[in-house]
């Protein structure tokens, strides 16, 4: 359990004695098991993980390490067992998650605990920003079964199937990998849909031009992400250019890349490649977001970011250019952030793939 020893060397930070972690994002990086129910209490010294009866038996059987799982019943609910926690151990105030605590759960909890409840979400924040090699090696394997899953629809694609029915392929086939789960929709866009960066599957047919997908699963808890576009029939010379220009700003955002960077200086890295190729206004998008437990996390690279990149932190490099109403172009890898650049985890070609 690195992540709860690491949530143990973190409290005296935030001066405070204990974490209760609630949200499944934060129940799943700190322990490896993920439930919709349960809480998490951390101390300097001890852990204690409260569930019910629906996942007492996988939780005893997949969190291991020097973390006590204890049943929550109708007579002694979580918030009662966290309270008896918090009270034999001497623990008068406890941190939480103030940005995925709602006001009304928050309320409950405090009446139920009746102690002080100091706002802490930056503790595991900061933490799931920054990830172990042991997470890396989950995120690469995500990442390898997505990849597998893209090559695999390639010989699939043609004009007589409809974005949904490629969508849905997409999705079939994480789950037949081994998948738990898709990391987000799949966004798959063909034609004058590709301008839309976040456009959504239809029941037209695939239609000639670009083809954009971006997808992603999850794994053991992981997100991958990962976007190529393709070009269906022979593209004209503004769609080689466009393309040409879209991989050169990623390589330069890419290269920019290290620990100690700030985040816009890696967006206008790539930025600037396709301002100078005139497509500036075009560009509507940040360089890319951190990801993780999932799909979207801080910190990120973008125009208004105020981050400053860390080692440690894995980041998505997806420029775009996007003319309306005609097509779009975006390219995606996932980069892993080192003090002397960054690594990429990403291993599919970027060569433009004519179909």
């Amino acid at each position: 359990m690195i992540n709860i020893e690491r949530i143990k060397k973190a409290l005296s930070q935030y001066n405070v004695s204990a974490m209760l972690v609630t949200s499944p994002e934060g129940r799943l990086f700190a322990t490896g098991f993920l439930s919709s129910a349960g809480a998490l209490v951390v101390s300097e010294k001890n852990a204690w993980f409260i569930t019910d009866a629906r996942y007492f038996e996988m939780a005893g059987a997949a969190i291991t390490g020097d973390v006590n799982v204890l049943l929550a019943t109708k007579d002694e609910r979580v918030s009662e067992k966290v309270k008896a926690i918090l009270n034999e151990n001497g623990i008068t105030s406890v941190g939480f998650e103030d940005g995925t605590l709602s006001f009304a759960a928050h309320k409950d909890w405090h009446e139920s605990l009746e102690i002080e409840m100091i706002p802490c979400q930056k503790l595991v924040s900061d933490l799931r920003a920054i990830k172990s090699r042991a997470d890396l090696d989950k995120m690469i394997a995500a990442q390898r079964l997505s990849e597998r899953v893209f090559e695999e629809i390639l010989p699939l694609i043609n004009t007589n199937m409809t974005e949904k029915e490629l969508a849905a392929e997409i999705i079939y086939r994480s789950l037949r990998h081994g998948a738990d789960d898709k990391s987000f929709n799949p966004i798959v866009v063909s034609g004058p849909k590709s301008s839309l960066p976040h456009g959504v599957p239809g029941n037209e047919k695939i239609g000639k031009g670009f083809l954009t997908i971006d997808f992603g699963v999850k794994l053991d808890g992981w997100c991958s992400d990962t976007t190529r576009t393709l070009c269906i029939g022979k593209p004209d010379d503004e769609m080689v250019r466009i393309y040409e220009t879209v991989l050169k700003a990623q390589l330069a955002g890419i290269a920019a890349i290290r620990a100690g960077v700030a985040g816009k200086v890696v967006d206008a890295a790539a930025r600037n490649v396709i301002i100078d190729a005139g497509y500036g206004e075009y560009f509507g998008h940040g360089f890319g977001h951190a990801m993780g437990i999932e799909v979207h996390e801080p910190p990120s690279a973008s125009p208004l970011s105020k981050d400053i990149l860390q080692a440690g932190t894995v980041l998505s490099a997806e420029p775009g250019i996007y003319l309306p109403g005609r097509y779009g172009v975006r390219i995606e890898d996932i980069v892993y952030v080192t003090d002397n650049g960054c690594e990429n985890i990403t291993n599919l070609t970027k060569e433009l793939l004519v179909l």
